[in-house]
């Protein structure tokens, strides 16, 4: 209200100036009770702000100063025209001008404060705010000063309340504000490229002091910090061993060369090739190789740029070289030292060796020239021949590969290309020769090569007949000597099928096996299944009928007898030993020849073993079939056909209770008679 105070001498001097003499005494001008007014903003006063004494005769206008579409003059009352806002016009102002014939009699000032209200939130200048910090900033140091965060409030006595929240989790270990009414950005502890490349914060703003405090505004925008890799670690030599995340234990390096030669392409060094990074591998430097000591006598050169080592000069007697080799950045900001052992070794000269005899490659018929063979074995893969130095593996680069015997084919490095179009399928067969350009030892191999082409099956049916598909030719795979590659340099006929072909014939071959064994089964079951219940110590029910060839029942003292009740013994029984067989006896000349039972020495009822068919002679009685372990491929099966007249008493031999182990006529071992054929 001071401020107020300041204006009342000149509107007091500004009414008395605009008043005639004498008017004061008469009272003939105009008035209003009161000319200051204090009113908040936003709110819509709809009441006259005052009266205005108007002498009869004059009239009274608003003036060019009052504050435009303000107010209005109703009557004698003024009102306030608008809703008054504070961030756009703090003091009104209304002059009033009463006038009697178009002279000025009196001038009044009517003066409306706004009173501020918080009504606006406060406001970033940004929404997000990306910042690159370096990774070697100081603790304790102002990332982003307080001006470039502030927000803005138009609320004129409004104080605002910042806060920091971290959107990357454990981010804000690292950074805070200054103060809660000071947003400067502080890095709290040191920063690390590569645990934490980049982190992002939440920053709010509210202006009142906690949020239960009404009215209340708040705004929010994103800081994003990136953190930029310091050169702090020197150059590093692959495989690299961490002690504890920040220091390499870098490797060390280990070769071997032949004595009197001189390779030609880099040596094979182990854990691996001489490779090093920048330790800060934001910045990631390039690295300039060097020998630094111990390269006597010049024997090695390192590649710059790459760190491949080659020998430069052959070492005449086996020796080792110990290399230090020198990694330094391309600034030349930092280096690292490793040693590389180097030892030389005689070399006794061994020709190349192939691991494979012999190659399989294929090819589609009617490939023009220069098409790449593919691996039989992955024919989405080339084929490659490979030969290797039993000695020194830095020597395979020295070998070179070519084809000796073939003019369809060539070798380009390592892989096969045809030289013409092939328009005939079959097999061709190629000798490959190895030769190291070192030591000048040679090696020879043999590739097949298949040039064939894909038939599909063919499922044509005529007639109402299917076309069965046809059995597979296997394709026959030669192990040919490699002086004699030469000779078989022509192409041989196609013998291979398809997949398709292949398994419906195994499909119609495994469900004929199948049937049959379900048949051999049913017929062992129907006309052996009474004999086999002795197996389980139960005689057999007597048959009613007399078809049986009695000659063939078991014999009492043969392994016919009843088996044991199983008890609980673990252990599985032992099974006998077969009696040791005999030779075979020679055949009658006047008749038949012997069974194999009458052959044997000393009739032995184990050297002898006959089943009993299911296929009967057209004059009576069932054939057999005799196995012993001594029948040659002469007389591998025995059938023995029995007379009809014989039948009944084959079955009076043996007609008696075949449960009983004693009493039988004959047994299965004894000799058929005369009539009995052998095949």
């Amino acid at each position: 209200m001071g401020s107020w105070a300041l204006l009342w001498p000149p509107l007091l001097f500004t009414g008395l100036l605009v008043r005639p003499p004498g008017t004061m005494a008469q009272a003939q001008y105009c008035s209003v009770n009161k000319d200051i007014f204090e009113v908040e903003e936003n709110t819509n006063v709809t009441e006259p702000l005052v009266d205005i004494h108007v002498p009869e005769g004059q009239e009274v206008t608003l003036g060019a100063l009052s504050t435009p579409f303000a107010f209005r003059i109703q009557g004698n009352q003024l009102f306030l025209n608008v809703t008054p806002d504070y961030e756009e016009k703090s003091l009104l102002e209304a002059q009033l001008l009463c006038q009697s014939g178009g002279t000025l009699v009196t001038q009044l000032r009517v003066f409306v404060s706004v009173l501020d209200v918080n009504d606006n939130a406060p406001e970033f200048p940004f929404k997000t705010k990306e910042i690159r910090v370096e990774e070697d900033t100081k603790v304790n140091s102002t990332v982003i000063p307080e001006t470039q965060l502030q927000a803005e409030d138009r609320d004129k006595d409004d104080i605002l309340f910042y806060t920091l929240q971290e959107m990357t989790a454990g981010a804000s270990d690292y950074f805070s504000l200054v103060s809660v009414n000071r947003p400067a950005l502080r890095l709290d502890r040191p920063l690390d490229f590569y645990e934490r490349p980049n982190m992002t914060f939440w920053l709010l703003v509210r202006d009142t002091p906690g949020e239960n405090v009404e009215p209340s505004h708040t705004a929010t925008a994103t800081l994003v910090l990136n953190v930029v890799p310091a050169d702090l670690r020197p150059p590093w030599f692959l495989p690299c061993t961490f002690s504890d995340g920040y220091v390499c234990i870098q490797a060390q390096y280990h070769g071997a060369v032949p004595t009197g030669h001189i390779l030609p392409s880099p040596l094979v060094l182990r854990p691996g090739p001489i490779y090093a990074e920048d330790g800060d591998r934001g910045i990631n430097q390039p690295i300039i190789y060097s020998i630094f000591r111990g390269n006597v006598n010049g024997t090695f050169i390192i590649h710059p740029d790459s760190g491949n080592l080659t020998v430069a000069r052959s070492v005449p007697s086996p020796m080792t070289f110990l290399l230090l080799v020198k990694g330094q950045q391309a600034d030349l900001a930092r280096y690292s030292v490793t040693q590389v052992t180097v030892e030389a070794v005689a070399a006794a000269g061994s020709p190349p060796r192939f691991p494979q005899r012999l190659y399989r490659g294929t090819v589609a018929r009617g490939a023009g020239a220069g098409v790449v063979v593919k691996d039989a074995a992955a024919p989405s893969q080339p084929l490659r021949i490979q030969a290797q130095d039993p000695e020194f593996s830095d020597l395979n680069s020295a070998i070179t590969y070519r084809i000796t015997n073939h003019s369809h084919f060539r070798m380009e490095g390592e892989v096969v290309l045809t030289t013409t179009t092939l328009a005939q399928a079959g097999a061709f067969y190629a000798e490959v020769e190895a030769h190291n350009t070192v030591t000048s030892g040679t090696a020879t191999t043999v590739i097949e090569i298949q040039v064939s082409e894909q038939e599909p099956p063919s499922t044509e049916a005529r007639c109402g007949v299917q076309r069965i598909p046809r059995f597979p030719r296997l394709p026959l795979t030669l192990q040919v000597p490699a002086p004699l590659v030469s000779s078989c340099g022509g192409p041989s006929e196609d013998k291979r099928f398809s997949v398709v072909d292949m398994a419906a014939l195994g499909g119609v071959l495994g469900a004929l096996l199948l049937l049959a064994l379900l048949g051999l089964a049913v017929l062992v079951h129907k006309h052996y299944g009474p004999r086999l219940k002795c197996c389980c110590g139960k005689a057999p029910e007597p048959q009613p009928q007399g078809f049986d060839n009695q000659a063939f029942l078991p014999d009492h003292k043969a392994n016919w007898a009843p088996v044991p009740s199983p008890t609980h013994d673990p252990k599985p029984a032992e099974a006998p030993m077969p009696a040791e067989p005999a030779p075979p006896g020679p055949a009658s000349p006047g008749g038949a020849p012997e069974p194999p039972a009458a052959a044997r020495a000393g009739g032995s009822p184990t050297a002898v073993r006959s089943i009993l068919t299911k296929e009967r002679r057209p004059e009576g009685g069932y054939k057999a079939v005799w196995f012993g372990e001594d029948i040659g491929t002469e007389a591998d099966v025995v059938v023995l056909n029995a007379p009809t007249l014989d039948v009944d008493g084959a079955s009076d031999s043996g007609s008696g209770d075949e449960g009983e182990g004693a009493g039988r006529g004959g047994g299965p071992y004894d000799a058929p008679g005369g009539d009995d054929s052998y095949i």
